[in-house]
Order: C-alpha cells, then sequence, then structure tokens
C-alpha cells in the first residue's frame, strides 16, 4: 500500500460494509439484470431509455462493489479504545474544549466512517490530523478553512 492513504475501519464499519456488499451482490444485481432483460426484450436497443438506465445503474453497482470490496481488502480494522490511554490513534474516544465552550467528545475514525452528526470525525479532516499522537492536557491549533482554532485535550479513552 506504499503511496496510498491508509483506510482505517472499526469492526463495526467493517460489518457494515459486508452487509451492504452483500445486498449489492444479491438482490440489487438480480433485480438491474431482470432491468436489463426486460429492456433487451423489447427490442431496439438505440432508443431504450429503460435499457439504458439499466445499463448506467449497473456501472454504478459495479464500481461500487468494487469500491467496497478494495476497501474490505486494504482495510487496517481499529479496535476501538485500543492503545488510547497516552495518545490519541484511531479508535480512540477524545474530548476536548475550545477556550469557555463546553467540552465535546469526538470518535477518531477512518475517512469511510465518518460523520459528524454523530461526532465521528476523520483521521484526515483538519481536526482528526491536528489531535494524532497528542496527549491529555495538549493544546493543539486547527487549522480549517473557517479559521484557526485551540483545543485542550481533556480524555483520551
Amino acid at each position: 500500500m506504499q503511496g496510498r492513504e491508509k483506510i482505517y475501519l472499526t469492526k463495526e464499519g467493517k460489518e457494515n460494509l459486508q452487509v451492504e456488499l452483500e445486498e449489492l451482490e444479491g438482490p440489487q444485481r438480480t433485480e438491474i439484470a431482470s432491468r436489463l432483460k426486460s429492456a433487451i426484450e423489447m427490442g431496439d436497443l438505440s432508443e431504450n431509455a429503460d435499457y439504458h438506465k439499466a445499463k448506467e445503474d449497473q456501472g454504478f453497482l459495479e464500481g461500487k462493489i468494487m469500491e467496497i470490496k478494495y476497501t474490505l481488502d486494504f482495510a487496517i480494522i481499529v479496535e476501538e479504545n485500543r492503545k488510547c490511554q497516552d495518545k490519541v490513534r484511531v479508535g480512540c474516544i477524545i474530548t476536548v474544549q475550545e477556550e469557555d465552550f463546553p467540552p465535546e467528545t469526538y470518535f477518531l475514525v477512518g475517512s469511510n466512517e465518518a460523520d459528524p452528526t454523530e461526532n465521528k470525525i476523520s483521521h484526515v479532516s483538519p481536526i482528526g490530523k491536528a489531535l494524532l499522537d497528542k496527549e491529555v492536557g495538549e493544546i493543539v491549533e486547527i487549522k480549517t478553512p473557517g479559521g484557526e482554532y485551540s483545543l485542550k485535550i481533556l480524555e483520551i479513552q
């Protein structure tokens, strides 16, 4: 994987991708094959919008299947709370505080699982990059497109 960005997944993220892959390779692939068969039976494929749409959907589906397989093949599975007592790593839960604002808690995950609405931040996001390998008590400078600010690391779990 030299030269490639590392792919990190939690155990839950891996399981979710495996379920999605089964759905794509099973029912969704079958449904598109059925649509293609029906469109082909109508004849004159050059002007058949159903056929062209089904072919487009098939290409998208196969691309998504390849992407998920690649992710599953090359992902580094992180154990939640693994070795998180001393330094921030992917898989850790970090509580930080900006000046006089209330503390916030983030779960540092790989970019495939990032979801700000669930406080799951990517290790390649501005906050994630700044927090990596830092310790409790450290103050980190965060540089974002919206400006710069400081966060103090209160807890690593």
